[in-house]
């Protein structure tokens, strides 16, 4: 199945460019700070700091609801 416009390009993740917007110079503000801060050392860095800081979010919520249901009346 070919594309009728050769000017549209499909990416394997389902992202449509059209024509001369599809260079990283033009795309929007979101999409070049998601690629800088989701790739590279930044992007390992970025994700493994979230992790660190999902880990103590569950851990003190864990702690806080274990505190409430075993306390003492």
């Amino acid at each position: 199945m070919e594309p009728q416009d050769p000017s549209v390009q499909y990416s394997r993740w389902d992202e449509v460019s059209v024509g001369a917007a599809s260079s990283p110079e033009e795309a929007p503000c979101c999409d070049r700070l998601s690629r800088k801060l989701c790739s590279g050392r930044l992007g390992v860095t970025m994700r493994m700091l979230g992790g660190v800081a999902l880990f103590w979010v569950i851990f003190i919520l864990g702690y806080v609801a274990g505190y409430l249901v075993h306390k003492c009346k």
